[in-house]
C-alpha cells in the first residue's frame, strides 16, 4: 500500500470553486492523501460562488514541512498588482522533490516563483500569461495545449482543464499508481464521448 501524502490546497480571496474539488476528493477517497487548506490571507475566503472556506495554515513554509505537494488554485487576485508571493512555500517543496501545480491564475504564482524555467508548462493562453508576466523564467518552454502539462515534479493546467488537472497532479505525486490514474482518465474520457454523441445523435 502506498504511504499516504499530505497535498496542500492553496486558495486567495475570490478563488474558482471548480478547479480544486476534483484534485481533492480524489486524492482522499481514492489515494488516501491528506489535504490541508492553505492560504496567506486571513479566513474565511470567499469563492467566485459565495461559498466561505477556513484555512487551516498560513503559506509560512515553516508551517508546511510535510507537505509532499502543493497546489495553487485561481483567482483573479493571482493577476493583480497586489497579488500575495508565495514563492518560498512553492520553491521549499519543489527543492525536496515534491510535486508543486497551478490551475488557470495560480500558473502566475509558479511563473514568479520561476519553477517554469526549463520545465514544459502551461496557463491560459500565451498572451494571457505573458500579458501578466512578460519575462517570466521559461517563456520559451510554454504549451498552448487545452490541458494539464506535467513536467519535472511541475504540474500546470488552463482554468478550463480541472478534470486533466487532477489526474496529472496525482500521477506525479503517485507513480506507482498509473494504472489507477489511467482510470481516472477514462473515467472522465466516457463522460464526454457519451456527451458528444448524444448530440451527435441530436443534430
Amino acid at each position: 500500500m502506498t504511504a499516504p501524502k499530505t497535498i496542500g490546497v492553496l486558495f486567495i480571496e475570490g478563488y474558482a470553486d471548480w478547479e480544486y474539488g476534483l484534485l481533492a476528493a480524489s486524492a482522499v477517497e481514492w489515494f488516501g492523501s491528506r489535504a490541508v487548506a492553505i492560504s496567506p490571507h486571513a479566513s474565511p475566503l470567499t469563492s467566485i460562488a459565495g461559498f466561505s472556506l477556513a484555512a487551516t495554515r498560513s503559506t509560512d513554509p515553516a508551517e508546511n514541512m510535510d507537505l509532499d505537494a502543493v497546489a495553487v488554485i485561481g483567482s483573479d487576485g493571482w493577476a493583480a498588482k497586489d497579488a500575495p508571493d508565495v514563492a518560498p512555500l512553492l520553491k521549499a517543496v519543489a527543492a525536496r522533490g515534491g510535486v508543486v501545480g497551478g490551475i488557470c491564475a495560480g500558473t502566475l504564482a509558479l511563473a514568479r516563483a520561476g519553477l517554469f524555467e526549463g520545465t514544459s508548462h502551461t496557463s491560459n493562453g500565451r498572451d494571457w500569461i505573458l500579458g501578466h508576466e512578460p519575462a517570466y523564467a521559461g517563456a520559451a518552454s510554454y504549451q498552448d495545449v487545452p490541458h494539464a502539462v506535467a513536467d519535472n515534479n511541475i504540474v500546470s493546467a488552463p482554468g478550463s482543464a480541472p478534470g486533466t488537472f487532477a489526474a496529472a497532479f496525482l500521477e506525479a505525486l503517485y507513480p506507482e499508481m498509473a494504472g489507477q490514474i489511467g482510470e481516472m482518465r477514462a473515467m472522465f474520457a466516457r463522460e464526454h464521448a457519451m456527451v458528444a454523441r448524444a448530440h451527435g445523435d441530436a443534430s
